[in-house]
């Protein structure tokens, strides 16, 4: 069988950067076989410019939104952002099949392997039957009203039952919330007793108005539900942030938190103290989008948080590519190295979704993909 062997400017593993005098070998099928030193490798090395990197993994996308890029106005703040969001996504003026393959070869070409992938219909469903890159299609509910949860969590089962249809090698789902200031107490309850259903993301802490929802039923999302006629007199504030009223639902499970603009450090500690496997996903142009602020991302490594990258949808960016959300990273936190933000897209995000014996690294006998990144990123493998 035919070996490849490859030499960049520097290898990334998955875990760190390698240095110059290393080559990576693959076979044929892109299946990796090891990494020696280059007086090892013998013959036919190619040389590329750029450092070679395991395919990337998003963790958090909205394919499903890939008509809506430059719909709505940014940094109008999440309220807003969602009231757009809901009047407009069902306005596509071209076909949606169409624009979400568009936007799955703009992940490919950049280098993404693998995609967390949030749904709320079964519109990428032709898509990722291909099979050409890995998804886990997170099926989310939704309901803030306690006496629609029966109706929403059974709407949302028949989706998921659609996405199991493809489950193999290069699919798995998993049926989640949305959000803290969209899913009632009733709904929580009903999806996080869900079996065989891992991991679990939820989008966390994006606004201010979030917190305060919870803290004391005040602030935007009030104004939010009156526009759509949702009845929230059921609902009682917890007195605290969002985290801690929800996290403690989903014991011995693992979940992954996204955005996370508005966590604080008692957040994070409540996060440490539950038994939960939990997973801090960041997607820092979104963020920006939306509300113009980033996360604390140097508070989340000071607490030694496991930390993911996500692109979120065109909705809210401009394109889909993690290296962009790797240099806007480091364009704000130069002092963040580059190998630790690498393994947060790489190996982290393949732990995350539970695929690291395939995705994430090369370590032997996996498939990651060939990154290589210079000025940008592009797949080469």
């Amino acid at each position: 069988m035919k070996q490849i062997k490859l030499k960049g400017k520097d290898i990334f593993d998955g875990q760190q950067l390698l240095g110059p005098d290393k080559v990576l070998l693959l076979d044929e099928n892109g299946v990796v076989a090891g990494i020696v030193a280059e007086a090892a490798a013998g013959d036919n090395v190619t040389e590329l410019d750029g450092i070679l990197c395991p395919g990337f993994v998003n963790t958090h996308c909205h394919l499903e939104l890939s008509h809506m890029k430059g719909v709505i106005p940014e940094k109008t703040g999440l309220p807003a952002f969602l009231t757009g969001v809901m009047q407009s996504r069902n306005n596509a003026v071209q076909d949606v099949s169409d624009l979400i393959a568009r936007a799955e070869q703009e992940m490919w070409q950049a280098g993404i392997a693998a995609v967390g992938d949030i749904c709320n219909t079964t519109a990428t469903l032709p898509q990722k039957q291909l099979g050409r890159l890995y998804y886990h299609s997170f099926v989310e509910s939704m309901g803030f009203v306690p006496a629609g949860a029966d109706s929403r969590y059974t709407h949302s089962l028949v989706t998921l039952e659609a996405f199991r249809t493809i489950n193999g090698p290069f699919h798995q789902c998993s049926i989640v919330p949305h959000a803290p200031y969209s899913v009632s107490q009733p709904l929580f309850t009903q999806l996080a007793a869900t079996p065989h259903n891992t991991p679990v993301c939820i989008h966390n802490q994006e606004c201010a108005a979030e917190n305060e929802l919870y803290q004391q039923k005040t602030g935007d999302f009030l104004t939010f539900y009156q526009n759509f006629g949702i009845d929230i007199s059921d609902f009682r504030p917890t007195g605290s942030n969002s985290l801690e009223a929800y996290l403690p639902y989903f014991s011995q499970q693992k979940i992954l938190l996204v955005h996370n603009t508005y966590t604080t450090l008692t957040d994070i500690r409540l996060a440490q103290q539950q038994p939960v496997e939990t997973w801090w996903c960041l997607c820092p142009q979104a963020n920006l989008y939306i509300e113009n602020r980033l996360p604390d991302i140097p508070l989340l490594r000071e607490q030694q948080c496991r930390i993911t990258l996500g692109t979120d949808s065109l909705a809210s960016n401009h394109q889909l590519s993690i290296w962009e959300e790797i240099k806007t990273i480091r364009t704000h936190f130069p002092d963040i190295p580059l190998a630790e933000i690498l393994q947060w897209a790489t190996s982290n995000g393949a732990q995350a979704l539970g695929i690291s014996n395939r995705y994430g690294s090369f370590q032997t006998g996996s498939q990651p993909g060939v990154v290589l990144i210079n000025k940008d990123s592009k797949r080469i493998l």
